[in-house]
């Protein structure tokens, strides 16, 4: 009986763990999500749940993102940015060799700003 019990305790946390997806997301231009400014280079990038968790070396950023799903599969990972005021930020992201894009909540940029 403990046997099957910590069997399932396993797989429990085995697919809560598998949940979270990663990629590597690559900027070339400075950029704003979710009130954190991200210099040009690659991140790692993990998504579940509604929101996006980008690894900035020892720092995380959290965002909520919608995630919505395309007919066919993305080619590559691209980032699509907005500009306002000369500064750039991330608006959607189409993460390569699936069909989710993530479209990054607005609001989280926006209020992020105003700390």
């Amino acid at each position: 009986m403990k046997g099957k019990v910590l069997l399932v305790c396993a797989l429990a946390a085995l697919s809560a763990a598998a949940a979270n997806k990663s990629y590597t997301v690559t900027l070339f231009e400075t950029a704003t999500i979710g009130g954190t400014e991200l210099k040009p280079g690659s991140y790692k990038m993990e998504v579940g749940d509604q929101k996006a968790i980008i690894h900035n070396g020892k720092a995380t950023t959290e965002v909520p993102v919608k995630m919505e799903t395309n007919g066919s599969k993305y080619a590559t990972t691209t980032v699509r940015l907005s500009q306002e005021n000369g500064q750039y930020r991330v608006e959607e992201i189409l993460l390569g060799g699936t069909k989710t894009k993530l479209v990054v909540n607005a609001n989280s940029n926006a209020s992020a700003g105003q700390q």
